[in-house]
């Protein structure tokens, strides 16, 4: 063996030894993982093991998923990033604003379905950039969107068996204490830590909303509040692999103090024919799963979710990263988000998951061991809460 050969092998044996340490209970240091995103070979191979390992002793042998309707409340929206297709402008082909009619229609729909959530997307406080938007809210009775976001979850809340999943950007400590109400989980992808994407020419130039401090304030302020919170990094859009790993500490350590992040996302960037990053390079699959089986090393017992429409046809391979959720999917809506990757079927989702040795549950917009705190809140949600939920906190059968 040459002496490059030999050092090679060595460190490969290194590494694979510290793996098996993180996997038996130590604690994933930043710099191990920032060199395990770029492993290969054995290496990658131990890793992954060790993720589903660490994943079975906290959720042994159940993969969860939603059932949901998505409402795309909104798509205007004031920022512009470089990988999104759901935002419009104001007399751009497609720009929409729900009436709440149409959303009361898609989530009585969504119940026929067997559909437990109502997930709320819109733009980020277009109003302040649109004179168009200020007049369909006047129009519609609300001072801003967020106004009108919280009478159309109550809405939601009232008229079906529904629960309200809001995600609807930078929230002030008091929108989210107003939420909470009708809420029972509130979400907000942090993205990435990294203050270089917003530099000129990065993905999140011309993007107000996607200041890091910004968004890691909102997740705190959940926390301070005590409510249910998921988020997640988007990979691929520019980020360096050490910015990676210190986005995923970020959200370990407000978990750390507070306690509330039911869910971590590890979402993969896809172009798209009309962004400004359509010839930007996906993210590969092995790239993919490296990010699953680190995060799993570093969050431990958190639920991590991958969403399986983004990894088609075989997504069945994230179940190697060390994930315990699909996220939500539903059987009426269209992901407005990436609508070019339908979701896939629930009987086939069910099929490939029980074929990977693993039970499909479905769970709620709120995860199990989140319930509690919720029903202590009273009132018409934990009314509806208690209906909906088995004895462990999964859906109730219907």
């Amino acid at each position: 063996m040459l002496p490059a050969e030999s050092k090679v092998a060595s460190n490969q044996r290194e590494l694979i030894a510290r793996i098996r340490e993180v996997r038996h209970g130590e604690s994933l240091s930043g710099g191990l993982a920032v060199a395990l995103l770029s492993c290969h070979g054995d290496v990658q191979q131990e890793l992954l093991s060790a993720a589903v390992a660490v994943k079975e002793r906290y959720h042994p042998h159940v993969i969860s998923y939603s059932r949901k309707v998505f409402l795309p409340l909104t798509n205007l929206c004031r920022d512009y990033c470089g990988y999104c297709t759901f935002r419009r402008d104001p007399g751009e082909p497609g720009a929409h604003t729900m009436t709440p009619e149409e959303v009361l229609e898609v989530a009585k729909q969504g119940e026929k379905l067997g559909c437990t959530e109502a997930l709320f997307s819109l733009g980020d406080k277009p109003e302040m950039l649109f004179p168009e938007m200020r007049e369909t809210l006047r129009r519609l009775g609300y001072r801003s969107t967020l106004h009108y976001l919280e009478a159309m979850c109550e809405l939601v809340l009232r008229e079906t068996r529904l629960l309200p999943h809001a995600n609807p950007g930078l929230m002030s400590a008091q929108w989210i204490e107003r939420l909470r109400e009708t809420n029972p989980s509130l979400g907000l992808m942090l993205e990435s830590t990294s203050e270089a994407l917003l530099q000129p020419g990065a993905a999140h130039d011309n993007a107000p909303d996607k200041v890091p401090s910004l968004r890691l304030k909102t997740i705190a302020d959940a926390g301070k509040l005590g409510v249910p919170f998921t988020t997640g990094i988007l990979t691929g859009i520019g980020e360096t692999l050490r910015d990676r790993v210190d986005s995923l500490l970020a959200i370990k350590r407000l978990h750390d103090e507070y306690g509330h992040i039911q869910e971590v996302i590890i979402q993969n960037f896809r172009a798209k024919p009309r962004i400004p990053m359509a010839h930007w390079p996906e993210p590969e699959n092995d790239d993919m799963l490296r990010t699953l089986a680190v995060a799993r090393l570093l969050l431990r017992e958190m639920n991590i979710q991958a969403p399986p429409n983004l990894t088609e046809p075989a997504y069945e391979r994230l179940l190697q990263g060390g994930i315990n959720d699909w996220g939500g999917v539903s059987p009426l809506t269209p992901d407005y988000i990436n609508p070019e990757a339908p979701w896939p079927h629930l009987a086939d989702l069910e099929r490939r998951t029980r074929d990977a040795g693993q039970d499909l549950r479905q769970r709620l917009p709120v995860y199990p061991e989140f319930i509690p705190a919720v029903l202590q809140r009273g009132g018409l949600l934990a009314e509806r809460l208690e209906m909906i939920s088995d004895i462990v906190g999964y859906a109730r059968a219907a």
